[in-house]
């Protein structure tokens, strides 16, 4: 048996460190796709084959109004704050205000983040940008990809100085060759709640039912906040 996952980046490392213990359980493999929440909510409504979606908790919400997602299937994953992310040989730089964060954009010779039309952090970060009335400015240097994870990788593996990134926290400590800067200052803060739901069309309801519960249950706890996700009241 497949169970099919469409999900948002944010999610990839827990839902993948537990694909193995899924299949001891039931014998039924995940075969998921990760990506921004706007791309992977696009194949859903396209009729891309899917048992379950992992989207921000607005768009679950969204779904399951439109019929899409069955309403009495959602639970939540926790919170995901936005970071600043450097090569994990890299000294870490000052974010911790403003005009700080302001600083080192217009240092940086490569800024990598995700897509500022349909990834939750970029879509965030492009926003940060014309706060900081620098869009302009660093406008050759950004460097925008698919998904969070693949602007990660991608920094990692760059060349040259003053490379700096941002997404969400999750998918910064997912990727073994960037590290975590910190959160974006105050101001500019962003923590968004992940949840999963059952598909409408769903071939496999209860597998999916039961691997939710495995996702969001209190087994995962510890290893859903070692990736980065804040628990308790959402």
């Amino acid at each position: 048996m497949q169970l099919n996952v469409l999900s948002a980046g944010a999610a990839q490392g827990v839902v993948t460190a537990l694909a193995g213990e899924f299949r001891d359980l039931t014998g039924c493999e995940l075969a998921c796709t990760f990506g921004a929440v706007g791309a992977m909510k696009e194949k859903l409504l396209a009729g891309a084959p899917a048992d379950l979606i992992i989207l921000t908790q607005a768009l679950i919400a969204g779904l399951a109004a439109d019929g899409q997602v069955r309403p009495d299937s959602s639970a939540d994953l926790g919170r995901v704050r936005t970071g600043v992310a450097v090569r994990a040989t890299d000294p870490l730089p000052d974010i911790a205000s403003a005009n700080a964060l302001r600083a080192t954009l217009l240092a940086a010779e490569g800024i990598y983040f995700p897509d500022p039309q349909k990834a939750t952090a970029g879509i965030h970060f492009a926003r940060v940008l014309d706060t900081l009335g620098i869009r302009s400015q660093v406008e050759a240097r950004l460097r925008t990809y698919p998904n969070g994870a693949t602007a990660m990788r991608e920094l990692g593996q760059a060349k040259g100085a003053r490379l700096v990134g941002c997404t969400q926290v999750t998918e910064i400590n997912n990727t073994p060759s960037v590290t975590l800067v910190g959160l974006l200052p105050r101001e500019f803060e962003l923590a968004t709640v992940y949840s999963v739901g059952v598909c409408a069309g769903a071939a496999s309801p209860e597998a999916a039912r039961r691997f939710i519960a495995l996702l969001t249950g209190e087994t995962t706890r510890m290893l859903r906040a070692k990736a980065g996700f804040e628990l308790g009241t959402a």
